[in-house]
């Protein structure tokens, strides 16, 4: 399934413009949001800052050491930067090397929504084997 989602996602992809020139800019998000980056620009830095903020707030969640009510407010805001993040590679992916590169940030950009449904099956099914909530006695009602 991934395969196919990822040729479809490669047909798809627009090709790479060999004059192009990256527009000089005051707002990084503004210009990213418009499609004037390039595309390594645009989905390196929040790649690796939205898998460092989900693996944190993940472990502290499952030590203990977050309330659930907390785990999910950080999700949501983090879901609102991934609405940013997702556009953003869309409109810049003709702004890359290959049309490969386009096609794997699209990917990516999926599996992110992917994860958050999951993420999302665990906070409504699963919460008291996830949060451990035995062991939570002030967060014990955002468990069920």
């Amino acid at each position: 399934m991934a395969a196919a989602i990822l040729a479809v996602l490669y047909l798809s992809a627009p090709m790479p413009e060999q004059n192009w020139q990256q527009q000089p800019f005051d707002s990084f998000l503004l210009t990213s949001w418009l499609g004037g980056m390039s595309l390594h620009w645009v989905f390196w830095p929040y790649f690796l800052f939205l898998n460092a903020s989900l693996l944190m707030v993940d472990g502290l969640a499952k030590s203990g050491k977050l309330t659930v009510s907390s785990w999910d407010e950080i999700h949501f805001a983090l879901l609102l930067t991934v609405i940013w993040w997702t556009t953003s590679i869309w409109r810049c992916s003709g702004n890359s090397k290959a049309r490969i590169w386009a096609a794997l940030a699209r990917f990516t950009t999926l599996a992110v929504f992917i994860e958050y449904a999951l993420k999302m099956l665990i906070r409504i099914d699963y919460p008291r084997i996830f949060f451990n909530c035995e062991d939570i006695l002030l967060d014990y009602g955002s468990c069920f």
